[in-house]
C-alpha cells in the first residue's frame, strides 16, 4: 500500500464498516475510493508545489513550520470552519465563518475554485 493510502487503515475513515456482496456494487466503491484518493494526492501535491513556489509555511501539529503537511492535517485544520446561509427580503445569502489567517492563505494558494467557494 502506498504511502497517501496508509489513511485507509486509520479508525476514522472506517472502511471496516461497509458490506457489499455484489460484485458491482464492489466495484462501484473501488473506483470512488481510487477517485477520492486521487483527489485528496493531487490537492496534497498542488498545496506542497505552492508552498514551496511562494516560499509559505504552515504550522505542523507540532506547531512547526512546514512545507509538507499532510492533507490530512490541513482538513483537520478546517474543522471549525461554518457556512451561515442568512435569508432576507427572498434571498439568501451565504457566508463563511472562523477563517483564520492561515486558512486563508491555504485558500488562496490552492487557487481560485477553492476561493470562490470559501470568499
Amino acid at each position: 500500500m502506498s504511502r497517501d493510502s496508509g489513511f485507509l487503515k486509520d479508525k476514522s475513515f472506517r472502511i471496516a464498516e461497509i458490506f457489499l456482496k455484489k460484485p458491482s456494487r464492489i466495484q462501484a466503491l473501488a473506483v470512488i475510493m481510487v477517485l477520492c484518493l486521487f483527489v485528496y494526492s493531487l490537492t496534497e501535491y498542488r498545496l506542497r508545489r505552492k508552498l514551496k513556489e511562494k516560499n509559505e509555511f504552515v504550522l505542523s501539529q507540532v506547531k512547526k513550520p512546514t512545507q509538507n503537511p499532510t492533507l490530512k492535517w490541513i482538513l483537520f485544520k478546517f474543522r471549525g470552519v461554518l457556512e451561515f446561509k442568512l435569508r432576507s427580503n427572498n434571498s439568501v445569502v451565504s457566508r463563511i465563518g472562523n477563517m483564520k489567517p492561515e486558512l486563508v492563505k491555504i485558500v488562496s494558494l490552492l487557487g481560485a475554485p477553492y476561493e470562490n467557494y470559501y470568499f
